[in-house]
Parts: structure tokens; sequence; C-alpha cells
């Protein structure tokens, strides 16, 4: 059953970075209308950006992301004895290097995943999380997290991380440019009709400039919601007990204290969603509600 969702989730991640793809095709063509006149050259300018800006972050991601947050790594297991050996046991059963261990001072507890792949990858927890769960619900979560790497969730989230910024970037440069590029003040040779369709891209350019964030970001949500049940199980069967990690979703469940820093872009990485944000009918929460985490590892193992 658990593979079968891992190839579902398989086929919804390739159709949502196709759709983000089509997202950046859509922006571009209407930079290159708008200020080019060549719809081509405005595809080809923003599949550029994004494909840097995505392979800056794709290579710098642990560094990034964790400058972001506020993370300090542990250079022994002297810093944090129970920390460094569990997530060492960890990834010994899950046959995967040691991934770099971080802290981040934080009384909320949480930890994430990230990294481009197994041999590049770390582990975050929150000061929080680290003296309040006991070593089973600790060991519960890093194993949560180790299964993030072990399944390549860390790849497919900092690539969705980072074309959710690049698509965020472009639409702030769109907006911004209307601050100085109005269409009616643009070139008066321009006869009525060139002046009309000026008019009507400059509002579609408007409209893509507020939903391409909120799409990007709802996108990036998708992505995240269906891997956190699957890192639950994957977690769950790494540790041989289920009730380690249900014990800290229910633990994770009591906190409601967000995060005092939070990176909205790396948000969606946590455990737990770190602003503690809940939204309406929980279309715009970054992470599936806790309870029914914990009732499906309890479906899934009774």
């Amino acid at each position: 059953m658990i593979y079968e969702q891992i190839d579902r989730n398989k086929r919804k991640t390739y159709f949502i970075f196709f759709f983000f793809f089509l997202l950046l095709a859509a922006l571009g063509s209407f930079i290159g209308a708008y200020f080019f006149d060549n719809i081509y050259s405005g595809i080809v300018i923003a599949l550029v950006i994004a494909i840097v800006y995505t392979l800056i972050t794709y290579f710098q991601s642990t560094s990034i992301v964790m400058q972001m947050n506020g993370a300090k790594k542990l250079e022994s297991a002297k810093d944090a004895p129970d920390l460094w050996h569990i997530v060492e046991d960890l990834s010994m059963v899950a046959d995967i290097p040691l991934p770099d261990i971080y802290i981040i001072d934080d009384p909320s507890p949480n930890a994430f995943a990230t990294g481009r792949d197994p041999q590049h990858a770390a582990v975050a927890v929150t000061s929080g999380l680290y003296q309040m769960m006991n070593r089973e619900e600790l060991e519960g979560v890093l194993a949560h997290e180790i299964s993030h790497v072990k399944n390549y969730d860390i790849r497919v989230s900092t690539i969705s991380v980072a074309l959710s910024s690049a698509i965020i970037l472009i639409c702030s440069i769109i907006g911004n440019a209307y601050r100085w590029w109005i269409p009616m003040d643009r070139d008066d040779r321009d006869n009525n009709n060139s002046g009309a369709i000026r008019v009507v891209l400059w509002l579609v350019g408007l409209v893509f400039a507020i939903l391409g964030p909120l799409i990007a970001s709802l996108v990036q949500m998708a992505i995240s919601r269906n891997r956190e049940y699957l890192a639950d199980v994957s977690g769950a069967e790494l540790t041989r007990n289920p009730q380690g990690l249900i014990n800290a979703l229910e633990k994770l469940k009591e906190s409601t204290k967000p995060m005092r820093r939070v990176d909205d872009a790396s948000a969606s990485l946590y455990i737990d969603d770190p602003t503690k944000k809940k939204h309406f009918s929980g279309l715009f929460d970054t992470h599936p509600p806790l309870d029914d985490r914990i009732a499906a590892l309890k479906k899934t193992f009774e």
C-alpha cells in the first residue's frame, strides 16, 4: 500500500513541476509580449532566471537554508550526545552517510532536513524539540527526517523552494516595473489598437504579479503535504516503533508557540508548521493536520 502511494506521489510531483514551468512560461510570455514585443524572448529570460536561481540554490541549499533559519552546526558528538548518536544509528539503518547535524536555538519544538541528496544532506532540530522529547520520541522525529533524506524528498523540496522563490522574484520584477513603465505613456506612435492591447497585457501582468507568488506557494505546499505522510510511515518503519513518532506528533500538536524566526521560503521543510497558523479550511496550511497524520500512522500499523 505504501509503495503504491509513493508511486502516486511521484507522478503528482512530476505534474507539479510541469505546472511550475507552465507558470514560468506564462510569466515569460507576458514579459516578452509587453516589454519586448516578442513572446519567446520573455519565456527564455524567465526560464534562464529560474534555472540559474534554482542551480545556485540547489548546490548551496544546505548553507543557504541553515543560515536563513539561524541554525548552528554540531562539530562533534560532545555538543549533543543523544542527538548525534540517534542520527548516527538511524543513518546506519537507512544505509546513508551521516548527515550534518544542526541545532536552532528556539523554544518551539520542530525539525527539518535539507540538501540535494543523501551525500549532501543535513538535519536540524530546535532546542525546544531536543529538550521536550524523550529518546523514543526524538528517535521518531529524526527517523522522519532521515526518511526525507533516504527517499530523496530533500531534493524535490529544495528544487520546489528554489522554483517558488524564482517565480516570486520574477513577479516582484513585474510589479516593480509598473512604477516606471505605464502602458498608456509608452511610445506615442502606438495606434489605438496597440494601446488597447498593451492595457490588456498590463492587466494580465498585474494579475500575475499578485497571484503568481500565491500559486507558487500553493504548489510548494502540495508537495510538502503529500510527502509528510510518506515520511511518517517510512520513519516508523525505520525505527520499527511507530508509537515513538505518534507520541512525538501528539506533543507537537499540544505546542502552540510559533518559532521566533521563520523563513517563509523554507517553512514547508519543517515536520510541523513553524508559524502555527491555521487557515480557513486548511487550504493554505503548509502541513497536513497532525491529527490526520497520527490517524494515518495508527491505521497503517494497527
